[in-house]
């Protein structure tokens, strides 16, 4: 239970400063925040994988070019679920999949939390 609520955190954290950088995705809150961050989660968990399993020999034609595009609908996804958070497009949505990851990545290797 305990990592879940840091992992929830750190999203949480990730999904704000991705929403400073990145200029299409707008948020009214900080609950919002950490409601789009538990729905991500729980997207990213359950169905980020089936898309990809689903996707895959597609996938493997496009070199992986394709993750790109699932990582963005399922951000999108998220954004459609939450009320107060706001995706101005897919372009807008793979690029703050992506930045949100990185922002992930770097807090995962400084502070140790893995999810």
């Amino acid at each position: 239970m305990i990592n879940f609520i840091v992992i929830l955190l750190v999203n949480s954290l990730a999904l704000y400063l991705t929403s400073l950088w990145v200029p299409g995705i707008h948020i009214k809150g900080g609950w919002t925040i950490v409601a789009a961050a538990l729905v991500l989660t729980i997207l990213n968990k359950v169905v980020r994988p089936l898309l990809l399993l689903l996707t895959l020999p597609v996938n493997i034609l496009t070199m992986g070019l394709l993750t790109f595009v699932i990582l963005g609908l399922v951000f999108w996804l998220g954004s459609a679920l939450v009320p107060g958070f706001k995706v101005d497009g897919l372009g807008w949505a793979i690029a703050g999949a992506l930045v949100m990851g990185l922002i992930n990545a770097v807090i995962n290797m400084v502070f140790g939390v893995h999810g």
